[in-house]
């Protein structure tokens, strides 16, 4: 007999697997942009892809990083009653701390998108809207990822999906946690613009 326990513990372990597939890494790699730890903020994230110049390897990263958080979180409601939260949880730490990469991974921001969008749609609209809105409004990515992810807990709350709100809640924490040096580097005046000669100055 099966125990009750094997299932959960597949989707959990799933979720963090797919969710530890560098795509911005293997992207840059195989296009010959070279080794992305190796430039600019070293990040395996969409932003970090962008300091290449490759601008259609930026957006192919953050698709494919929100689409597969999304897609733990489908896998995991499909395998286990109420796993599509936990599968997402896992994507998203999957993301942060791969195995593969020492536990050095990226912020979390897009699989956290897809993650919170596959969970409860309007609540990954907000998130859409407050991203774009706060990273076009400041030119700061920094803050536009970190307001994108204070939002969903507040969306979640809003529409009334309080049993998303714990999950939505500590994804967020651990997106603060990984700015925590772009939260310092706002507060001296010195966190590098979307396009800015600082930022283009990393990549040199």
């Amino acid at each position: 007999m099966t125990p009750p326990w094997l299932l959960p513990a597949f989707v959990l372990v799933l979720g963090y697997l797919l969710g530890s597939i560098p795509f911005g890494l293997l992207l840059t790699r195989f296009t010959g942009a070279g080794d992305l730890r190796q430039i600019g903020s070293g990040n395996i994230g969409a932003t970090n892809v962008l300091r290449t110049g490759r601008k259609g390897l930026a957006a192919a990263t953050l698709l494919l990083d929100l689409l597969k958080g999304a897609a733990a979180v489908l896998i995991g409601a499909a395998l286990v009653d109420g796993g599509g939260p936990m599968a997402g949880a896992m994507a998203f730490i999957g993301h942060c701390y791969p195995v593969w990469l020492r536990f050095a991974g990226g912020k979390g921001v897009a699989t956290m998108m897809g993650v919170v969008t596959a969970m409860y749609w309007p609540a990954g609209i907000v998130f859409a809207v407050v991203w774009l809105g706060a990273l076009f409004g400041t030119k700061w990515s920094s803050v536009g990822g970190m307001s994108a992810a204070v939002s969903a807990p507040i969306a979640m709350f809003a529409f009334g999906r309080i049993d998303l709100v714990p999950v939505s809640l500590a994804l967020a924490l651990i997106v603060l946690w990984r700015h925590r040096a772009n939260i310092a580097r706002l507060l001296k005046g010195e966190e590098p613009k979307v396009g800015s000669s600082k930022q283009k100055a990393a990549t040199e």
